[in-house]
């Protein structure tokens, strides 16, 4: 995830300006949120936990997020930005080795953002308030990463079967971060991927 900004010295006057600090403080509420939502889940995940987490009071969590839907749904939005950049940065001009963007795909489901989002899609499942907002954001983050595979992967989707290849990619890497959730299942992973790589140099010529 990105870096934390560093904090002040205590009893220093911190001297940046004051967008900078707002800005500053979102960020460590947003990566805050997202490893308490990773560590406790959802119903472990308070403002209060996430403020102190931050080394910010609870009324400036309240000032950036209202609502704790909102703080949320922000952070999970967030770090998916982080990684999407992160991972078009592996390959800033595209790759011709398809077997590493697969691997790097793979590795968007099995980290703290994947088990952080898997919190909250579960915590949706039983707000009514919350299912909504997280319905649109995964469509969002879901529509992202696919357009970043097909970039990356070089898939031309004016193909039949092409777009829903890329997807199924997308669909099996999802449940392999699932069952690694529970156990290291990395060799059994490696053996998986190692076939999709396989079945996509045929699919996508």
């Amino acid at each position: 995830m990105g870096g934390v900004s560093a904090t002040t010295a205590p009893g220093a006057v911190d001297r940046r300006p004051k967008q900078d600090r707002s800005r500053a403080t979102r960020q460590r509420l947003l990566e805050a949120a997202v490893s308490c939502l990773a560590e406790h889940g959802w119903a472990g995940s308070t403002v209060s936990v996430v403020a102190e987490r931050a080394g910010v009071s609870r009324g400036a969590a309240q000032h950036h997020f209202p609502t704790r839907e909102d703080l949320f749904t922000a952070a999970v939005e967030y770090v998916a930005e982080e990684r999407s950049t992160a991972l078009r940065a592996l390959f800033p001009e595209g790759a011709a080795n398809r077997r590493a963007v697969i691997d790097a795909l793979v590795d968007l489901y099995t980290g703290p953002l994947f088990r952080a989002a898997l919190h909250l899609w579960v915590a949706a499942s039983n707000e009514e308030q919350l299912r909504p907002r997280v319905t649109e954001l995964e469509a969002k983050v879901g529509r992202e990463t696919h357009r970043i595979a097909v970039d990356l992967l070089d898939a031309d989707e004016s193909r039949p079967g092409v777009r829903e290849t890329v997807q199924g990619l997308l669909d099996m890497a999802r449940g392999l971060g699932l069952a690694n959730l529970l156990t290291d299942d990395r060799g059994r992973r490696e053996r998986v991927v190692a076939q999709w790589a396989a079945l996509l140099e045929h699919a996508l010529g």
